[in-house]
C-alpha cells in the first residue's frame, strides 16, 4: 500500500516549519492515519557558519524556509488531516489541489535515499555499459556513492582521459 504513496509539499508559515511536523506526527499517532501518512520532513543541510570573531561553528539551517514534505496517499481524510494542523498554510499545487513531486524531484532533493550497491574497487577495471562510452574498458580512479558518481580512466586515441559516470553505467571486467 505504501508503494501508491507519493511525496508532496506543504506549504506552512516560516519559522514554524518543525512544529507543523511535530504536530502532524502526533496527529498521525492520535488518529492512527499511519496507513495513509508515512513520512514527514523537514529538509535541512549542515552549515559551517563563520562568527565575526573567527570562530567556526556548525548549524543545521533548513533548505526549503517555510516548507514541509510529507509522504502519503491522497485521500480526503489525508488532505483535511494535513490542512488542518496548525501552522499548515496548504498545500503547494493549483488552487490548494495537492500536486505530488515527480521521482525526478524526489531523487534531486535527497528526500529518499536509494542503496546502490558497487561491485568494484578503485583501481578495477570496469567496462562502460551506458552512454557514448559504451562498450569501452577502463579503471576506476575515484568512487563517490554518495554523490551516484565515479571517475574511470579510459584510453582514447592513445591517451588516458578521465571519464565521469554514474554508478549504474558501468560493471566489472569479468
Amino acid at each position: 500500500m505504501s508503494d501508491e504513496a507519493k511525496w508532496y509539499v506543504v506549504h506552512t508559515y516560516s519559522g514554524y516549519e518543525n512544529k507543523v511536523a511535530s504536530n502532524l506526527e502526533k496527529m498521525v499517532e492520535n488518529h492512527s492515519l499511519q496507513n495513509l501518512i508515512f513520512e514527514i520532513r523537514v529538509p535541512t543541510e549542515k552549515v559551517t557558519e563563520v562568527a565575526a570573531n573567527g570562530k567556526t561553528k556548525e548549524v543545521e539551517r533548513k533548505i526549503f524556509p517555510g516548507y514541509v514534505i510529507v509522504k502519503m496517499i491522497l485521500t480526503d481524510e489525508s488532505w483535511y488531516a494535513v490542512r488542518n494542523i496548525r501552522g499548515c498554510t496548504g498545500f503547494v499545487g493549483p488552487s490548494s489541489k495537492p500536486i505530488p513531486l515527480t521521482d525526478e524531484e524526489v531523487e534531486r532533493l535527497g528526500v529518499e535515499t536509494r542503496n546502490v550497491e558497487v561491485s568494484y574497487n578503485v583501481g578495477d577495471s570496469v567496462q562502460i555499459t551506458d552512454g557514448p562510452l559504451e562498450g569501452f574498458i577502463g579503471t576506476v580512479e575515484e568512487i563517490d556513492v554518495d554523490k551516484n558518481h565515479i571517475r574511470v580512466m579510459v584510453s582514447m586515441f592513445g591517451r588516458e582521459t578521465p571519464v565521469d559516470l554514474e554508478l549504474d553505467q558501468a560493471e566489472p571486467v569479468e
